[in-house]
Order: structure tokens, then C-alpha cells, then sequence
């Protein structure tokens, strides 16, 4: 597949050959299939671009040929549009080849015989018979099936909390009585950002929180209260590109590292008393040709290494103490998205997540020789964020295919294995930054090694995080995502659903609109529009972060904070509705957002009430015909 633009000078036409006269004359080839970069190739004749001054425009004409690989089936049609482009202006170019490719693949697609989607049986089954054998384990929390259901039955939960407080119950039944807290749906504060929030962090204590968005800040919060945030700092990186795609704190929480799409890497203290500025680590080497973006960033269990996965793609392990990259591994064939290191009980094992659809596995010490020591198999897509259980053992990570898989370490790959498998690498047709995932076109994976398969929610648009629930207070009984539709999924080990934190539901109507939008309300509420990228989980309390691209058009940011309360539910239009609360970035109360927003709830509670369907709908949860609404 092949899109060509050829210059063409007033209204000359294109010749059958591909090559014309005109101004700043020349051929950029896109080959989808085969080199997936950008290349132009100027011809030598043609008029002189000094010919042409600053304000004149280049008209650009565009061909495009569609033929299959295989012979089966080709066809060719020729659209000539006329596109103002100044004449030297090429990164608009490869933009405007990049939505052609997506207007041929709609193309294609739509030519494409229907395929009915595939029949459930060929996603795993649901409960997981492996997962229900986890949850009996006593690996992952304490197993409610073992507690005498005469005792259970006489202990309900007010008297479970009262002896937990006076210190009747052992450390394991407190355990389990905390391993029931969900954090719910309503907010109990709206962090509004002006710009998108990419993700958002708990410290292992608890104490501390920091959020990144795309205004290149990294903000910081005093956490020691889970229900009372305090903010003290915003550290910047003056010279990012696109947005802080990852932080991580140092083992002690002494300092925070940020990236961006270049290959530096801030590194700056937490301290709220220290104002200096933070230091710049090179990642590339001090070359200066090279500009690796980085991906993903951790730092190495004793704190003395930081390790990196680029989009070159490679995976970087730096020093920190002599202040140099000192290994480059490219053994991912795409972008490594993810990059997770192993707990205190297996401090050398280091996971890396790829969009070549491989969770590859190394161990630090051998990995001079450049060899990983397994691989994980069973994604479709690339993965998108790689998360451990911290026992040395289980890791679970996300995936373009819309799946969450568990893993067990002692399942792995092989390397003798791996290597007498044919990679098929995902195909390039579905970008999930701009269109929905083609079900139809799953199949399970031959070589699948995952324990459980966890599915429902969303990974479209960006790289949503997924993450094991604190093991102080649920044992790690629950995994839980961030999801592209708005809300945090949290899964049984089962892959059963647990519940679900709807942060769009919970931030609608939170903050006006820009002076340049219109205000739809209830008619067209999806322009009030919900990307949760990251999820963070209080270590110790029911409490639970939410970052997000949020609010009218996406082009903002919320973190959201939600705790358990079994007793909350959603108000819409209560004048004495105190949840909810919208503050800036800073824990600043914004009242004109708190007006506006019970102010537009109310409105709609009123015309709900006006109308009798949508009443018994908005009280019952239920339409006329019984069908459950998707609240």
C-alpha cells in the first residue's frame, strides 16, 4: 500500500508515472506494509523554490493506489484534492499522510465482507476455574469459605470493626474485614488541571503523591492523612516534548524521576523544604544526535540504577553514580511501553513490556549478555503497563487487545522455547489512538501462558495503566485498570467484576465550558468526555486516585480522589450535596466551579422529574421495559 503527493504548480494534472513539475517538486512514499517511516525523495526538475515567496502556498495533489499482497483483489482510485501547504512546509506532510492511511484503512474495511464477532468460547472462561484456585489459595487474601458461616453470620460488620479497634481480632481476620473496602464511584475531591493528567502515584508508605500531566509539571501532595491532601511543590521539565509520559520515586522517596519523549531525564528531590532545581541525566549518551524518547521509568530496587524503555526501541539501564547509560539492550522489535523491577524478595528481576505484544523477562545480573531469561506470551496487541505483585512471583500487565492477564513466574517461556516460535507481530491496520478495537478479528493466542484473562474494560486512546491492589490492606486480592471509557475497573481474581469507579459519572458538569464551546447539558452529554489513564490505590486506607484526560472536548485534566462509603450514592441537584468538591491543582476550592455544577445538576434533575419515563428510569435505575440502565 502506497500514498504518493507530487507537487503540481496552478492547474497542471498529474501524469500516469507519478512525477511532476512544480514548486519544491517531489514524492513522499508511505509503504504501510513494508517500511512503516517516511521518506522523501526530491526529483531535480522542476521550478526553484526561491522562486516562490513566504506567503505563497504549495498546492499539493495526492494519489493513492490500494492493491492486496496476495493478488486476490486491486483497485486504484485517484482523489485530487488541493491543499494549501507552504512549500517547505514538510512535517505537515507526513501529518496529512498519516490521516490518508487512516481514510485507507476505512476504506478498505468497509469493502471488507462483515465478520460476525467471534463466539464467546474463544475468550477465556469466566469465573476462571485458576482464578477461583488463587482466590482458595490464601496467596491473595484471606478465603471468606474458611471462616465458620455460624460465626460469620453472628459478626456483622459494625461489631467486626468495633473488635477490631479494641484489638479482639488477629492480624489475618483484620485483613480480611479491610479486604471488603471498594472504594465507590462519588468523589470526594475533583483536582482540576488545565491541562491532560497522565498519571498519578501513590508512595509505598502512603505519604506521598505526585501527578504528572501534559503541561510538563509534576505536582506533589503530603498524603500522611489519606482523606486530607496537603500540597507542597510542583517541580517542572522545561524542555519536554509531547508530555511527562512517566515518574518514579526512588526507593527511600528522597527523589522523584520524570521523563519525557527525549532522552533526559529529570531528578528531583521531594524534600518540600528543597526549592533547587533538579538535575538533568542523559540518557543518550551525551550524543547529541541522539534523542531516544523514554517511555517508561523506574528505578532499580537498591536505588543505585534507573532502567528505561524507549520508542528506539530499546531498554536503557543507567548509572546513577557515574552518570552514564551503561547498557542499551534492542531485543523488543517495537516500543517498550512498560518497564517494571522486581520486588525486595527478587530485587534483580526487571519486566518489559512491548507493542511487539511480548512481556519479556531478565535478570539483572546476566543481562550484560544481552539475553532475557523468559518471555510471556498470550497478548495480541502491545502492551501497555507492567505491574508486580511484589512476591516475587505474579505479574500483570495490560494490552492493546483489550485484555488483563495474570502471570506466573514459574510459567514463563523459555528462551529455547521462544526462540523455536514464529513472532507474529501485531498487525499495524488497528491504531488504537484513534479507532475502537476490531473484536471480530480475535483469536485466542496458540502459545498463551497467562493464568487469568481479565476483560470489560477499555485500552484506546493512550496507555492505560493497570495494578494490583495494595497488599497491606487487601492482600492483593483485587487487580485493578484504568479504562478509556471513563471509569476504573476493579476484578475479582476470577476475572469476575468487583465493582467500578464511574469517574466520568462523578466529574460531569464539574467545571464550565470554554467560551468557545456550547453548552448541550443533557441532550449531547457526551461531549463531557472521560480518558482514566491511571489508577493509584491507597496502600493503607479505601482510598483511591484516579488521573484522567477529562472534561468537555478531553482537552483537561481531573485527578479525582474516591474512598469507601457504603452509604454514599451519586446526588445530582442536592443544594446540601457536599461531596464532589472542586479545587484546582493546587487544593485550592474553586467556588464558581461548586456553583456551576450544582447549578447545571439541578437543571437536570428538573427536567428528569418533568418527565415521567426518565423519572422511574433516574429512581429505580431501570427503564420501562426492565432493562437495567448502564448507570
Amino acid at each position: 500500500m502506497s500514498v504518493f503527493f507530487g507537487g503540481l504548480s496552478g492547474s497542471q494534472t498529474p501524469a500516469s508515472s507519478h512525477k511532476w513539475d512544480g514548486p519544491r517538486h517531489g514524492r513522499f512514499t508511505e509503504m504501510i506494509d513494508d517500511d512503516p517511516d517516511m521518506e522523501y525523495e526530491p526529483d531535480s526538475g522542476g521550478s526553484d523554490p526561491e522562486d516562490f515567496d513566504d506567503e505563497d502556498d504549495c498546492p499539493i495533489a495526492v494519489e493513492i493506489e490500494i492493491s492486496d499482497p496476495e493478488g486476490e483483489s486491486s483497485w486504484q482510485f485517484e482523489d485530487w484534492e488541493v491543499a494549501r501547504y507552504h512549500a517547505d512546509n514538510i512535517e505537515e506532510l507526513r501529518v496529512y499522510a498519516y490521516v490518508l492511511r487512516q481514510v485507507i484503512e476505512l476504506k478498505e474495511r468497509s469493502q471488507r465482507t462483515p465478520r460476525p464477532p467471534p463466539p464467546e468460547d474463544v475468550y477465556p472462561k469466566v469465573p476462571s476455574e485458576v482464578g477461583r484456585g488463587l482466590m482458595a489459595s490464601g496467596q491473595f487474601g484471606s478465603n471468606p469459605n474458611d471462616v465458620d458461616g455460624s460465626k460469620k453470620r453472628k459478626k456483622n460488620l459494625s461489631t467486626r470493626l468495633m473488635q477490631r479497634q479494641l484489638g479482639a481480632v488477629s492480624e489475618r481476620e483484620t485483613r480480611s474485614i479491610l479486604q471488603d473496602f471498594i472504594p465507590g464511584t462519588v468523589s470526594d475531591k475533583i483536582m482540576h488541571f488545565n491541562s491532560r493528567c497522565y498519571s498519578g502515584e501513590f508512595s509505598e508508605d502512603g505519604n506521598f503523591f505526585f501527578c504528572c500531566s501534559q503541561d510538563f509539571k509534576v505536582r506533589m501532595y503530603d498524603t500522611s492523612d489519606p482523606y486530607q491532601w496537603r500540597y507542597y511543590k510542583t517541580v517542572n521539565y522545561p524542555f519536554g516534548q509531547w508530555s511527562i509520559t512517566d515518574a518514579t520515586l526512588s526507593p527511600d522517596n528522597r527523589y522523584l524521576a520524570y521523563s519525557s519523549l527525549r532522552n533526559l531525564v529529570n531528578l528531583a528531590p521531594t524534600d518540600p523544604e528543597d526549592l533547587s532545581e533538579p538535575t538533568v541525566l542523559d540518557f543518550g549518551g551525551n550524543s547529541s544526535y541522539v534523542n531516544t524518547g523514554i517511555l517508561s521509568l523506574r528505578f532499580s530496587s537498591d536505588g543505585r540504577e534507573m532502567i528505561a524503555g524507549t520508542n528506539d526501541p530499546s531498554v536503557i539501564v543507567y548509572d546513577l553514580e557515574t552518570r552514564t547509560p551503561i547498557l542499551s539492550l534492542n531485543n523488543h522489535r517495537r516500543d517498550v511501553n512498560a518497564v517494571c523491577v522486581g520486588d525486595p524478595s527478587s530485587p534483580y528481576i526487571v519486566y518489559t513490556g512491548s507493542d511487539d505484544a511480548t512481556l519479556r523477562v531478565w535478570d539483572r545480573r546476566s543481562m550484560g549478555s544481552g539475553r532475557e531469561v523468559g518471555v510471556f506470551l498470550g497478548h495480541r496487541e502491545g502492551l501497555t503497563y507492567v505491574d508486580s505483585k511484589a512476591d516475587g512471583r505474579y505479574v500483570l500487565s495490560n494490552g492493546k487487545d483489550q485484555l488483563m492477564k495474570l502471570w506466573d513466574l514459574r510459567k514463563m517461556m523459555t528462551m529455547s522455547q521462544f526462540n523455536d516460535i514464529k513472532l507474529d507481530l501485531p498487525a499495524e491496520t488497528f491504531d488504537y489512538q484513534i479507532s475502537s478495537y476490531p473484536r471480530e478479528d480475535y483469536r485466542p493466542h496458540p502459545n498463551d501462558c497467562s493464568l487469568v484473562t481479565f476483560r470489560g474494560h477499555q485500552v484506546l486512546k493512550t496507555l492505560n495503566r493497570c495494578r494490583f491492589s495494595p497488599p497491606g490492606s487487601t492482600n492483593s486480592r483485587y487487580v485493578y485498570t484504568a479504562s478509556s471509557d471513563g471509569k476504573v475497573y476493579i476484578y475479582n481474581l476470577d476475572a469476575t467484576l468487583a465493582g467500578t469507579i464511574d469517574v466520568r459519572l462523578s466529574t460531569m458538569f464539574s467545571r464550565p465550558q470554554d467560551d468557545d464551546l456550547r453548552i448541550f447539558e443533557v441532550e449531547h452529554v457526551n461531549n463531557w468526555v472521560t480518558c482514566v489513564r491511571d489508577a493509584s490505590w491507597h496502600p493503607s486506607a479505601p482510598v483511591l486516585a484516579a488521573t484522567s484526560w477529562n472534561g468537555w472536548g478531553m482537552s483537561s485534566g481531573t485527578c479525582t480522589l474516591h474512598s469507601w462509603d457504603p452509604f454514599s450514592r451519586l446526588t445530582l441537584g442536592d443544594d446540601e450535596d457536599s461531596s464532589s468538591l472542586n479545587y484546582n491543582s493546587e487544593l485550592e476550592l474553586i467556588p464558581e466551579f461548586n456553583a456551576y455544577m450544582q447549578k447545571t445538576r439541578a437543571r437536570i434533575c428538573s427536567r428528569l422529574a418533568a418527565a415521567p419515563a426518565a423519572a422511574i428510569a433516574c429512581s429505580t435505575g431501570r427503564s420501562r421495559s426492565g432493562r437495567r440502565l448502564n448507570r
